[in-house]
């Protein structure tokens, strides 16, 4: 079968396409026709070697897929050859990704993709979807009527999070940088969007709580976002954080007396450990796309296969807004 691999770490250049051995189908797992991926940050990351969590070079990069399933394995509950999935299952820990004609999955990580959504859009959900959903719902326990600030409201993590505070009956208030992300924002579903480049949180926390701070606050940012993500929390609020590779100064931690909680998606894929949990959250994903109370927002270029390299310069320029997908056209 077809496959892109990735040579060496560093730049685009490393990726070729080659021919490589179908996948043979194992226990718990089915053979999957890759149908459309998406680029995430952890992707690049992988690429370019900074982040030792990919697989063995040359390998095959990225976990987010949709596709197809055409071959079942033994002990395999709740799946057809012919159904429609949608899930994270590989390029990490040591697994292979699905910049490939056809994988082998673990059907824990997988759901059936929404009815109402094409390949390509389903394939931008998975991680995404997940994080926000381990932040949100697992961690962060939100409830209705709490009021939460989304850093990032036009971000591949941000604006499924805003969406899914608004479903739970949240006030959602988010930041953005640009008047366009802005607006990105408020047609998603948030009640209030402020472009972090032009006030702080200091501004913002007083005009909209009253000085008194929001309930949660979710950093899908990193570095001075979780800074300004503390100053923006009230006392006793919580913050959460899928970006905390990084130092701070906790003091604003401690004098609120905030909780903590950094949330690392990845690791049920990369240890083997509870990965039936990202299946039945995707399977509740689904649910909501269903009934129209969330959508996938994507970049207007959607790129093939065999363009991997632009799709991470698209990524990498911080000029898309949604999430940058992939078709496959073999």
């Amino acid at each position: 079968m077809k496959a892109i691999l990735l040579r060496q770490h560093g730049g685009v250049d490393g990726f070729f396409l080659e021919e490589v051995k179908e996948p043979n189908v194992e226990r718990g797992h089915v053979i999957i026709k890759v149908e459309a991926t998406s680029v995430n940050p952890v992707d690049c990351k992988i690429r370019r070697g900074a982040l030792p969590i990919g697989p063995v070079l040359p390998g095959v990069l990225h976990g987010d897929l949709a596709g197809t399933i055409t071959e079942i394995g033994p002990d395999v509950h709740g799946f057809q050859v012919g159904d429609e999935v949608y899930g994270c299952v590989g390029g990490f820990g040591g697994l292979a990704g699905v910049l490939s004609e056809y994988i082998s999955a673990d059907c824990r990580l997988l759901a059936k993709k929404p009815k109402n959504l094409a390949m390509t859009e389903a394939a931008a959900l998975p991680l995404v979807g997940i994080t926000a959903w381990n932040a949100l719902i697992d961690r962060a326990n939100i409830s209705e009527g709490q009021k939460i600030l989304v850093h990032a409201a036009a971000g591949g993590v941000g604006h499924i999070a805003l969406q899914l505070a608004k479903a739970k009956g949240l006030e959602v208030h988010a930041t953005a940088s640009s008047e366009e992300k802005m607006t990105v924002g408020l047609r998603l579903g948030a009640d209030r969007v402020f472009n972090y480049k032009n006030e702080n949180p200091k501004d913002y926390v007083r005009r909209e709580t009253d000085g008194v701070g929001y309930d949660v606050v979710f950093d899908t940012v990193g570095g001075d976002c979780l800074d300004a993500s503390f100053e923006a929390a009230r006392i006793n609020g919580l913050v959460v954080s899928i970006a905390a590779r990084s130092t701070h100064d906790l003091t604003p931690v401690h004098l609120k007396s905030l909780t903590l909680h950094v949330v690392f998606m990845l690791l049920p894929i990369i240890r083997n450990q509870n990965r039936e949990s990202h299946g039945l959250i995707l399977s509740k994903i689904s649910g909501l796309v269903e009934s129209q109370k969330m959508i996938p927002l994507i970049h207007q270029n959607i790129f093939d296969f065999e363009e991997v390299g632009k799709a991470h310069h698209c990524l990498e320029s911080g000029q898309a807004i949604g999430k940058v997908v992939l078709s496959s056209s073999w």
